[in-house]
């Protein structure tokens, strides 16, 4: 008997053994072991510098994302306020009309932070609509 139990070899379904990667398909890979970066994010850790164990595919693998421990991540750092200043600004930047300087809620697009943007932004605003072309879906 316990010859036959040092042949016995624990082998994974999903390994293609050419040292590669396991890959899964969609809701295959488990939860209990394995996570993405954004499951890793929601549990409040983050990978931590370990290289991915698996590969997830869904789409018919155009489409996938890596898969890591989750024994191995680590909790994540939390914000400082020079981290959160750097945001704040980079958001700024994003949200802030190049022409009138008004900060949005939502981020302008790059032809809305122009001036031929913001003319026709501030033409629908104003109600002036000589200034706005049809063809642009803006009623």
């Amino acid at each position: 008997m316990t010859d036959q139990d040092q042949d016995l070899v624990d082998v994974d379904p999903y390994d293609p053994g050419d040292g590669s990667l396991p890959v899964f398909r969609w809701k295959q890979a488990g939860r209990d072991n394995l996570a993405t970066r954004r499951q890793l994010r929601e549990m409040g850790l983050r990978p931590g510098g370990q290289e991915p164990a698996a590969r997830i595919e869904c789409r018919g693998g155009k489409r996938f994302a890596w898969l890591y421990r989750i024994d191995l991540a680590k909790p994540k750092r939390p914000m400082t306020l020079a981290k959160e200043a750097a945001l704040d600004k980079a958001m700024a930047a994003r949200q802030t009309c190049g022409t009138c300087r008004r900060r949005y809620f939502h981020c302008l697009n790059g032809a809305a932070q122009s001036a031929a943007g913001s003319i026709r932004q501030h033409a629908v605003r104003g109600g002036d609509r000589s200034l706005v072309r049809p063809s642009l879906g803006i009623r």
